[in-house]
């Protein structure tokens, strides 16, 4: 049983200080993110896919007993029509994958928002968009994701701050013990507990997953048995957590080198174009002086 530290955000972040210009393919990236993909047999039984015969594999559809309920591609229209602007392929690709995955999440039946789902989202959307070129195009960015899953982007945001707050302030003892405890974010980690337990009105996700370890690295509780008893607090299976979590640190580890070998790329092409843009003004400057040493010359 590894221990949470060995998942710490910094450690992620840590790369090789010599390294080749090989930046992984977004195609590359959207592959190694195959953690955040449910297993399809599940996914036919609880959201009812269907796939077309005649269309291209990649073309799912999303049934339910909702007559509202929206196909894949319109959740993915609806995200392009509300952010129109170009975004990096390095992101956005693994955003496409993101919002596709999240659609199956959103719409299956047993599918009920809570505040550590969203927290877990957060964290990965922050991760993944760190170093974009523009932070009000991050933030409108992620409006428009997730008002094109028909959910709040401030009540994720509100959340998620909430979550955070509340687990800087524990202890590894305290984080676990959140049941004797009253309070709002105690509330909402037993109501999850609750449901959990019942095995029948609660859907496990990746991003659960990923807003536990989140609180656990904001409490600093790095023992090996917190993960453990903070899962059997909460009646989630810890081996599913575990996995999910290793899928995730794999990731990012990926993403943060393909970001900052694609960063280290971009510099050398901009310092190439600058020399080449001198280079004239430097012959200029040459023949000038040859010109007038030849004028003195005579």
């Amino acid at each position: 049983m590894a221990a949470v530290s060995s998942l710490s955000f910094p450690a992620i972040g840590q790369t090789s200080g010599d390294r080749k210009l090989n930046v992984p393919s977004p195609r590359y990236l959207a592959s190694n993110f195959e953690g955040f993909r449910f297993r399809t047999s599940l996914l036919y039984q609880s959201v009812g896919l269907r796939t077309s015969t005649t269309a291209s594999p990649s073309v799912v559809y999303c049934m339910s007993t909702a007559t509202d309920t929206p196909t894949v591609s319109e959740t993915k229209s609806s995200f392009l029509k509300a952010y129109k602007r170009p975004i990096p392929s390095v992101y956005n690709t693994v955003l496409q994958e993101l919002i596709v995955q999240q659609h199956l999440m959103r719409y299956k039946k047993t599918y009920r928002y809570d505040a550590v789902f969203a927290l877990g989202f957060v964290t990965v959307y922050d991760q993944l968009m760190e170093g974009y070129p523009s932070d009000e195009d991050r933030d409108a960015i992620f409006q428009a994701y997730i008002n094109a899953l028909k959910e709040d982007p401030q009540q994720y945001r509100a959340d998620a701050q909430k979550l955070e707050e509340w687990a800087r302030a524990q202890t590894s003892s305290s984080l676990v013990e959140f049941s004797s405890r009253d309070g709002e974010v105690e509330a909402i980690l037993k109501d999850i507990a609750e449901r959990a337990g019942s095995k029948g009105s609660f859907s496990y996700s990746r991003f659960f997953a990923i807003g536990l370890f989140r609180l656990l690295e904001l409490a600093n509780a790095t023992e090996p048995t917190v993960l453990e008893k903070l899962c059997a607090a909460l009646n989630i299976d810890k081996r599913s957590v575990d996995r999910d979590l290793d899928v995730y640190r794999n990731l990012l580890s990926k993403l943060v080198q393909a970001k900052e070998l694609l960063k280290e790329y971009v510099d050398r092409e901009k310092k190439k174009r600058e020399e080449r843009s001198e280079s004239p003004k430097a012959n200029e400057a040459v023949k000038k002086c040859s010109g007038e040493y030849q004028y003195l010359s005579q």
